[in-house]
């Protein structure tokens, strides 16, 4: 018996070209409405999308018309998917912004819980359609030359890419839920923390004999975890002694040292002594443990460098380490004063009441200025440059906000700051969500200089968030033996925001503005940063804020050969820009599944491949129906 067609109609190919044309149509919506999200750029990508999106429903319309009555079940099941998944955008735009681009209200300012219900659901639907719309072209295409398309096939294609989308959908209501119910538990695992790179090279660089005597019982588990630390960091120098006491055992040496239990770890030299006290119990130990590295540290350069006072001026509005006050809510400097006194400095202000219209205390190692608000008065400045003169060290972080250019003290540098505020529109921290956010600058874009010899090292592992930044222009007419480096740049992409809208207008040029800079002018040294919110406890608790003071205090106090990280194994926050969190959103919710499908595929389709080598070619049918 001969096989031939059931239809009189002609076959229709090439199908899914159309379903391409879909999917690349919302690929451009979702481009315009969720990539670029303002501008040209958006309406021309969204605008292109639809019309794609629309032509192939146009196109499987009419193919459904023509088709034979097998086939044309199919084209209608792709049609009605197709036209669910307008209805999804048509449900995204109701929610969108886009109402207001014509000066309307958008539909959360009016019907808020209708416009969350919409955001919700919009997604869930078009996962219903596109999934479906997959899967019904794949069953499509197996029975491409086939003279009679099986119905049954692509009803259940249809019925399992509805199932995936639901599962899916599922998937991301549990994480929704979960979320929101922010329960979290300590699963970590404990481990006391190594000596790290600064804390090696600190003892490295001894010139002098140190002690550390450690007292606590011979059998107690925390005893282990330090001495473990301290036999490691012991082999960086011979110039370090290491003793291991019992308090109970040796009163005597207790004594001598100002102990007065077990669990205390005493740093010395000389006539200087200084504490470092644990818990017995591990329990209790595993906190102190974590930060073992950081606190020994701070106790070495109590030690090996006592005396250096740095202070931070006030009386001009500048940012401090107090509660904040009633005219200024910008955020304290408590956290960099705990970072200063970590790295063992005494911290004190100094103003006008303190002198400084006089002259900088002779006993200043450091002198730091952060976010003036108001000019200094002519006897103040006079003071700062004689005291740079004679080879002082000085942190000026400087905000646009100020509008304050403070010439008197940087034309001395051969720098120039222009307090215009910088935007970036591709690489900026997200915080409200707003075009203001693209004020808040982050830059991984470091040069070799010891000032920033950490965050070289880490890269774009531990990007600089400057919020607001202006930016600096070193004079080229400068003398000989002074030397102006910019170690800190912006992306290329960072604009300079003249009007201050958060949009590139014509104008406002492009280029990788200075946001830091160095100077070393015989024994002085200054750096100047072009914001100081950088600095604050609103910011320098992210990215590599924290590296950055640690990096610039001890370049200008010549204490470069202590670069290195601390090591620390506490958890910290993490950071992401726009575009990283763009990366990791997508990647995990399609990327990852495209690979997972993709491999299956080509799994399937070898082992059919093989299947069908391996019993040969199909029966040939002869004309009469018998084998030939």
């Amino acid at each position: 018996m001969a096989i031939t067609g059931s239809s009189s109609a002609p076959k229709l190919g090439g199908g899914a070209r159309w379903s391409a044309l879909y999917g690349v149509g919302m690929l451009l919506v979702f481009t315009g409405e969720r990539l670029i999200g303002a501008g040209s750029g958006r309406g021309i990508a969204t605008l292109l999308g639809l019309m794609a999106v629309l032509a192939a429903l146009i196109m499987r319309v009419s193919r459904m018309q023509r088709a034979a009555s097998d086939r044309r079940e199919a084209e209608r099941t792709l049609v009605k998917l197709y036209a669910l998944g307008i209805f999804a955008l048509l449900l995204y735009f109701i929610q969108s912004d886009v109402p207001t681009l014509r000066g309307g209200k958008a539909l959360e300012h009016s019907w808020p819980k209708l416009a969350t219900a919409l955001a919700a659901l919009w997604p869930a639907i078009w996962l219903a359609a596109a999934w479906p719309i997959t899967l019904v072209e794949m069953a499509y295409a197996q029975m491409a030359r086939a003279p009679r398309i099986e119905v049954g096939r692509i009803k259940d294609a249809m019925l399992s890419g509805i199932g995936l989308a639901c599962a899916l959908v599922f998937a991301f209501t549990v994480t929704y839920v979960t979320s929101e119910r922010d329960v979290k538990f300590d699963l970590a695992y404990f481990r006391t923390t190594r000596p790290g790179e600064s804390t090696r090279a600190i003892v490295r660089h001894l010139d002098q004999p140190i002690d550390v005597s450690v007292f606590f019982p011979s059998a107690n588990e925390v005893r282990e975890e330090v001495m473990n630390y301290f036999n490691d960091l012991q082999k960086e120098s011979g110039q370090m002694k290491l003793g291991t006491y019992d308090y109970d055992i040796a009163p005597v040496k207790a004594k001598e040292l100002g102990v007065s239990g077990n669990g205390i770890i005493v740093v010395s030299r000389g006539g200087r002594k200084e504490q470092l006290g644990i818990p017995l119990q591990i329990e209790q130990a595993r906190g102190p443990l974590r930060i073992l590295d950081k606190e020994v540290q701070q106790r070495l350069l109590m030690v090996i460098k006592p005396n250096r006072v740095t202070f931070i001026v006030q009386g001009h509005g500048e940012r401090n380490y107090e509660t904040a006050q009633e005219t200024d809510k910008r955020s304290g400097i408590k956290d960099l004063r705990d970072v200063l006194i970590d790295q063992g400095h005494d911290v004190r202000y100094l103003g006008a009441a303190e002198g400084l219209a006089a002259d900088v205390p002779k006993d200043a190692s450091l002198l730091l200025v952060l976010g003036p608000q108001k000019p200094f008065s002519a006897e103040e400045t006079a003071s700062i440059n004689r005291w740079m003169d004679k080879g002082g060290k000085m942190l000026m972080a400087l905000d646009p906000e100020a509008g304050l250019d403070m010439k008197d003290i940087l034309t001395p540098f051969a720098l120039k700051y222009h307090p215009v505020m910088l935007a970036n529109d591709q690489a900026f921290a997200r915080r409200t969500h707003t075009d203001s956010d693209r004020a808040n600058l982050v830059t991984s874009q470091f040069s070799v200089h010891q000032s920033v010899t950490d965050l070289q090292k880490m890269g774009g592992r531990a990007p600089l968030i400057m919020p607001t930044a202006g930016w600096l222009e070193p004079i080229k007419d400068r003398p000989k033996d002074m030397s102006v480096d910019a170690p800190i740049t912006a992306s290329y992409q960072t604009f300079e925001d003249k009007n201050g809208n958060f949009q590139p207008d014509p104008g406002e040029d492009r280029r990788a503005w200075e946001l830091g800079a160095a100077v070393s002018k015989k024994d002085a040294r200054l750096f100047v940063l072009t914001d100081s919110d950088c600095l604050s406890d609103a910011v320098i608790r992210f990215g590599g804020n924290s590296l950055l003071a640690i990096d610039v205090v001890r370049w200008l106090l010549n204490e470069e050969v202590f670069a290195g990280l601390i090591a620390s194994e506490t958890d910290v926050p993490i950071s992401h820009t726009r575009k990283q969190d763009q990366f990791w959103f997508y990647s995990t919710i399609f990327l990852a599944p495209a690979i997972v499908l993709g491999l299956g595929f080509v799994v399937t389709k070898r082992t059919r491949r093989k299947k069908t080598k391996a019993s040969g070619p199909p029966p040939v049918v002869s004309p009469q129906g018998g084998q030939p």
